[in-house]
């Protein structure tokens, strides 16, 4: 039986992070993650967006911190294993199994980065959605430049919607930016930052009525909720920014504590299964903010922690990381 110290579900911020401390702390580390590549939402859903609450960067693009971040995962070589989903997790009280859809796997400890879990953008029950989703219809960006000189429609009010309009008027002939309302739920400097820009126009009480277009979108008609009549506009793409629709999925059934549709966890970031751990977004405690930044502190935690079960002479603070084990420094060790 292969047993590695720690198996970390999830490879997003978090899971990283928590590889690349397990690892400065001489652990064997085995990383399991249902994507097809490391870095989570910051790969996946907006890898062109700007992350701008990352301590140390004014803002950086979130792909070139999921690579910062892959790299510095990857100094210690821990095992990767992605397109495994973990269906199923118990533990003994000395290991931990965990099932995937792939294979078993065995560690000593085990934490969760989940993120949010399983997630699903929200889309629009009108006309033409489902049948140009992918088609000029999408509800993230992998690449801004297939927007160059396109008329893009962008919809929706939050932090996703604004952030997008402003980073694609670069590169688009015109972003018209469509909302239900006049309120925003995105931060008020973005917002009037959109209003400044010449290249973004404003809908405003609007939403949409249908999408046409044949084999790619063409236009799009917007109706105005205040009865003031409807208006069909030609565009080349229709970025829906709504949300998702988040879901534990498998973890709801592993036993652990749930509230707020997220992982009970104490101070230690303990669960309530004995040997599993649990950090950033996936988790519940008194003071949680979802931020990347407190994320990554609470792996680190759960990881000195983890460190601390299995071996109680190993200490909780081993002290900061230029004083401690580095991948290109040699450690003399006691026998």
């Amino acid at each position: 039986m292969d047993l590695y110290d720690i198996a970390i579900i999830g490879g997003g911020p978090g899971g990283l992070f928590a590889a690349y401390y397990a690892g400065l702390r001489g652990m064997r580390v085995l990383i399991l993650d249902s994507l097809p590549t490391l870095g989570g939402q910051l790969a996946t859903l907006y890898p062109e967006k700007f992350i701008y609450d990352m301590p140390g960067f004014p803002k950086v693009l979130a792909r070139d911190l999921a690579a910062n971040m892959i790299e510095q995962a990857m100094q210690y070589e821990p095992t990767v294993r992605l397109e495994e989903t973990v269906t199923g997790l118990c533990s003994d009280g000395e290991k931990v199994t965990l099932t995937t859809n792939k294979a078993v796997h065995h560690a000593r400890v085990a934490l969760i980065t989940a993120g949010v879990g399983a997630f699903e953008p929200k889309t629009l029950d009108v006309p033409g959605v489902r049948e140009l989703t992918g088609k000029g219809i999408e509800h993230y960006v992998n690449d801004k430049s297939v927007y160059d000189g396109k008329r893009v429609v962008v919809v929706g009010g939050g932090d996703s919607a604004i952030d997008w309009a402003l980073n694609l008027a670069g590169n688009a002939a015109e972003v018209i930016l469509v909302h239900r309302r006049d309120a925003f739920r995105a931060h008020e400097e973005s917002v009037v930052a959109c209003t400044r820009n010449p290249r973004i126009t404003f809908k405003l009480f609007r939403e949409v009525k249908e999408v046409h277009g044949v084999d790619r979108v063409e236009a799009v008609t917007l109706a105005h909720n205040r009865n003031l009549g409807e208006e069909t506009i030609g565009c080349d793409a229709v970025l829906l920014f709504l949300g998702f629709s988040a879901d534990l999925g498998p973890i709801k059934s592993w036993g652990l504590e749930i509230s707020r549709n997220s992982v009970v966890v104490d101070e230690h970031m303990q669960t309530t299964i004995a040997r599993v751990f649990a950090a950033g977004d996936v988790v519940w405690h008194e003071g949680k903010i979802k931020l990347i930044a407190t994320g990554v502190g609470e792996a680190a935690i759960a990881v000195n922690f983890a460190k601390n079960t299995l071996d109680p002479k190993a200490l909780v603070f081993p002290g900061h990381s230029s004083e401690i084990n580095s991948p290109t420094r040699s450690v003399s060790v006691e026998i």
